[in-house]
């Protein structure tokens, strides 16, 4: 594809063949959000030792969130000009005159850090968004070329559009919980929804009225997003709530789970970003 962009048949997520067939195109950027909560450096040195050509790095504390405080959660939204200037570096442009830059995210996680980025990305107003389907280990897996250096800063243009409606706070969430038209989705594996562990928050146990619908299960084993009609159905039962707040620990694995709820075509899940870290702080 060259010349005018339209990326209208992208829909959240790419294949490793897709992206192999575009690699060269001018029109993308490429994100790699390689991450690991409890060594929060490997993630860079990964990338530094090897990525796919052309990606940039973003790391999950440094650049996808704020420094965390006493409330707020550990993973708070990062400065949108910050980020705005980082997306900028890799070339992304949110207008040109052959479109938005389509950003292609990818991890070794099961999503769960590209997702964040591709939240971010459409919070920020840019719905030109994709997920590299399978992460680098799919990409590898393939055969296609990796490279060892690291991608040259670029001069793109970015200009964020806040699309507040996107995500809650803390206050929003009690008001709300509770009303009979919205859904409150806990992100979090079951154990820590029920209380009975708690490996990083000082608190166990989830917000009161919250379901349990872990992040784990859009994806199989190997990282790849199971079938769209499974993620039809796996939400079934909340397709009629006219508003679906989604939360984890601290924000991030939510956002594979609003991905499923968007492949599932359900447009109205929201991100409360403070997730289970902020709530229990208080």
């Amino acid at each position: 594809m060259t010349g005018s962009q339209n990326w209208h048949e992208i829909k959240s997520l790419v294949s490793p063949a897709w992206l192999y067939e575009h690699l060269e195109h001018p029109g993308i950027a490429i994100a790699d959000c390689r991450f690991v909560l409890m060594q929060p450096e490997l993630g860079r040195r990964q990338y530094q030792e090897v990525h796919i050509p052309g990606a940039y790095y973003l790391d999950l504390n440094r650049d996808l969130s704020s420094p965390a405080g006493k409330h707020g959660g550990r993973h708070p939204l990062p400065d949108p000009a910050l980020l705005a200037e980082k997306l900028a570096a890799m070339g992304v442009n949110s207008e040109s005159p052959e479109g938005p830059t389509l950003v292609i995210a990818y991890d070794d996680s099961r999503m769960a850090f590209a997702s964040r980025l591709w939240w971010l990305l459409r919070y920020l107003g840019h719905e030109q968004v994709a997920i590299l389907d399978g992460g680098f280990a799919a990409w590898k897996a393939a055969g296609y070329p990796i490279s060892t250096t690291p991608s040259l800063a670029k001069s793109g243009r970015f200009i964020p559009k806040l699309q507040t409606d996107r995500a809650v706070d803390i206050e929003q969430v009690k008001t709300r919980k509770d009303l009979p038209t919205v859904s409150l989705v806990d992100s979090r594996e079951p154990e820590r929804y029920r209380g009975e562990k708690e490996p990083i928050d000082p608190i166990a146990g989830h917000i009161p009225g919250a379901v349990n619908y872990p992040w784990q299960e859009v994806t199989t084993e190997q990282g790849y997003a199971r079938p769209i009609a499974e993620q039809h159905d796996r939400w079934a039962a909340l397709a009629d709530s006219e508003e679906i707040i989604v939360y984890c620990g601290s924000g991030v694995t939510a956002c594979v789970n609003l991905l499923s709820l968007d492949l599932a075509g359900i447009p109205n899940a929201k991100l409360y970003p403070g997730s289970w870290s902020d709530w229990c702080s208080y």
